[in-house]
């Protein structure tokens, strides 16, 4: 971005910046973070990694990518609660490494988001199957995409409400899961001992060795996708100083501990060797790893209920999904790096034009799924990896801030919220997401013919990504930003 860019008429920047409601409270900061990273991944796909890598092995590759995503949370926590503004590592990495980054991470991170928007919108229609099988999925699909829409567009404060219940649905579910689990292995519940025998089965608790563990790091990744809602909710929070931090330290823990104790009960109890470890997904509810472990346990209504349960997974996701995408685009037109028609807010703090948009987008996605599987399939392969690229750039923007920061002759004592393990931090999480970026498909290219047709649809994300960041470059003939300077630009902000 230009300087002129950057330095654009100050007052309408005060303008725009005046409408954001901040009515996001401390305990909308926590749930939001933890019902973005809880939801699918967990309730679905633990039983295919589990059956991949043994339970051993499921629970080595959720623990590294948790240990990552702490790294993560704390470096965007810094930032946050020094710049909290809505669109977050899109604005920082526009400051503190290059415009044309920030350019890319952005419109990489609403692309997403939109798609995942159709994808839970077609998730939602094949769930309400499993009650009312003879309704079209087209009728259920624009109800609630109507619904999330809805949640978007009444106040900031209705989005932060909507996803506190449904997370804490997602969170009692998941402690009442752990429970049952427990007396079921001790025989309490089911009638039978089960002890710690599905740990020693065959070649548990790993299976398939390193490379089986390597190969679920993708899926761990994706399950813990969401947690950096809590910076994009930033600029709408009350207190940021004080509500980013707290939410920060509340949710590693808990996402770390609910997803490590789920997969430790379900290794537990179901084989790693099952075959009703693989079927797992929104179309079969009754062997997901819960419904298996519920059932195991006696619990009749055992599908109904994770069924219920999946369906309030699948509209958080699409709440917090359409609220992160709408906040990122308006961010961008902020910074002038999207169409100014964008930046227009309504009276009640909603970036109305940006969420039109936005969820006209999703809907368009949402109807390639229905008449033309092979587009849709491009197009959600084409946002998987953006997740990881992402927080390889929450990691480059952490280190080039706080180098910025000491570089300005300011005390790093004095942040409002201080990373902890600088620089191991940022350079940790910056390395672990580029080995799963690069090894999410592997088989590949170890095969003895390389299966080129598979890289391309795996990776198509990240030549896209590529694209995106150096056309601006050199349409804009942008530059790194001096260290020198970064912390200067946020003080004219």
């Amino acid at each position: 971005m230009e300087a002129v860019d950057i330095n654009r008429n100050e007052e309408e920047k005060k303008q725009d910046d005046k409408h954001i409601k901040r009515h996001l409270k401390a305990r909308h900061m926590t749930m939001i973070a933890i019902g973005g990273s809880i939801g699918t991944g967990l309730f679905l796909a633990t039983g295919s990694s589990i059956q991949t890598a043994g339970p051993g092995g499921a629970l080595i590759a959720y623990g590294a990518i948790g240990i990552m995503v702490y790294f993560l949370m704390t470096s965007l926590g810094e930032m946050a609660t020094f710049m909290p503004v809505s669109g977050s590592f899109s604005t920082y990495a526009s400051h503190y490494v290059d415009p044309a980054l920030g350019f890319a991470l952005g419109w990489n991170y609403w692309f997403n988001w939109a798609v995942t928007l159709a994808v839970e919108i077609a998730a939602s229609a094949i769930i309400m199957k499993f009650w009312f099988p003879d309704v079209p999925s087209i009728i259920w699909s624009a109800l609630f995409l109507g619904l999330i829409f809805l949640l978007n567009f009444l106040s900031v404060k209705s989005y932060g409400e909507s996803e506190y219940w449904f997370a804490l649905v997602k969170v009692v579910t998941i402690i009442v899961f752990i429970g049952v689990g427990l007396l079921t292995i001790f025989g309490i519940f089911g009638g039978e001992y089960i002890g710690f025998k599905n740990f020693t089965l065959e070649e548990a608790p790993v299976n398939g060795g390193f490379l089986s563990v390597l190969s679920i790091f993708f899926i761990a990744g994706f399950s813990f996708q969401g947690t950096e809602l809590v910076g994009i909710a930033a600029g709408e929070s009350e207190n940021p100083q004080k509500n980013i931090p707290k939410a920060i330290r509340q949710v590693f823990w808990r996402i770390l501990l609910f997803y490590i104790a789920a997969i430790a009960v379900i290794g537990l109890i179901i084989p790693y060797t099952s075959p009703s470890l693989l079927g797992g997904d929104v179309d079969n509810i009754a062997v997901s790893p819960f419904t298996l472990v519920f059932e195991k346990a006696g619990i009749a209504a055992a599908a109904s209920v994770m069924n219920a349960v999946i369906l309030t997974s699948v509209l958080s996701a699409g709440t917090s999904g359409l609220y992160a995408s709408t906040r990122m685009l308006w961010s961008m037109a902020n910074e002038g790096q999207a169409p100014k028609a964008l930046r227009k807010i309504n009276r009640r703090g909603i970036p109305i034009n940006a969420l039109v948009l936005t969820t006209i987008i999703g809907g368009l996605a949402f109807l390639t799924s229905i008449f033309g599987d092979q587009m849709y399939m491009w197009l959600l392969n084409a946002s998987g990896m953006s997740g990881f690229i992402a927080w390889i750039g929450i990691a480059i923007s952490h280190y080039r801030f706080r180098k910025a920061y000491v570089a300005s002759g300011q005390d790093i004592n004095e942040l409002a919220y201080k990373a902890k393990w600088f620089p191991l931090g940022p350079v940790l999480a910056f390395g672990m997401c580029l080995i799963v970026i690069l090894g999410q498909n592997y088989q590949a290219v170890l095969s003895d013919k390389i299966d080129w047709y598979g890289l391309t649809v795996s990776y198509i994300g990240l030549p896209l990504f590529l694209a995106t960041w150096w056309g601006y470059k050199i349409a804009k003939k942008t530059k790194v930003v001096p260290l020198h300077e970064c912390i200067q630009r946020d003080d004219k902000k």
